[in-house]
């Protein structure tokens, strides 16, 4: 299936990855680094809190979820409103577990992925990521460290290697929604509709912990 989302533009300079990593489609891989810039939205009944354009405020997702349903399910869209895919919180689990679904399925069988806090007790939220393919668990697939409340972190995989970068810009402006943002930075060869993923569930932990504090 092929989605509507516009080409990104380029971002800096990164070294491509020998192997391209590929979890929600490869439709989402670029021969360049894709700077995409994030803006939180005021809830409404029927929208989530996410708009993701490129540099050049082309959008390129929304993240979708009602208030009534806002800590256990979202589901990411292109720009046409198609579901690419649906998110969905495991209820009372220690480690904020969330499990990543192909479209609009919540089916076992079209499970992309998983992610959870990596330990109970953290100072700033670190994730382990596992691909639906790694039953055991015994070791993640990726690896997230950083904050979402400072908008800083770095995604890793396995074998320690930078995929992409979230980064605190100060005074940027979304140039379509005129909201304060944040950028993340997807290296060459990286599946960024995973990645925007994987920046979704690292805000709903976080959302999570200021219920906490």
């Amino acid at each position: 299936m092929s989605f509507a989302v516009p080409v990104p533009s380029a971002g800096p300079s990164a070294p491509p990855l020998s192997n391209p990593v590929v979890v929600v489609n490869s439709q989402f891989l670029s021969s360049y680094p894709v700077d995409l810039v994030i803006s939180e939205k005021l809830m409404t009944i029927k929208e989530g809190s996410f708009a993701i354009s490129d540099v050049n405020g082309n959008v390129m997702f929304n993240v979708k979820g009602s208030v009534l349903s806002l800590h256990d399910h979202r589901v990411l869209v292109d720009s046409a409103g198609a579901p690419i895919v649906t998110f969905r919180q495991k209820i009372l689990t220690a480690h904020r577990r969330w499990q990543v679904y192909k479209g609009d399925s919540s089916d076992s069988k079209e499970l992309l992925f998983s992610a959870k806090k990596s330990g109970i007790i953290q100072l700033k939220t670190e994730l382990d990521v596992f691909l639906a393919s790694n039953t055991k668990e015994d070791t993640h697939d990726f690896k997230v460290k950083g904050s979402f409340k400072e908008r800083s972190c770095t995604i890793y995989t396995k074998e320690n290697t930078i995929i992409a970068q979230m980064h605190k810009q100060v005074g940027v402006k979304n140039r379509v929604l005129g909201q304060d943002a944040f950028s993340v930075t997807v290296y060459p060869q990286v599946d960024f509709g995973f990645i925007v993923a994987v920046v979704v569930i690292l805000h709903e932990i976080n959302q999570d912990r200021k219920g906490e504090d």
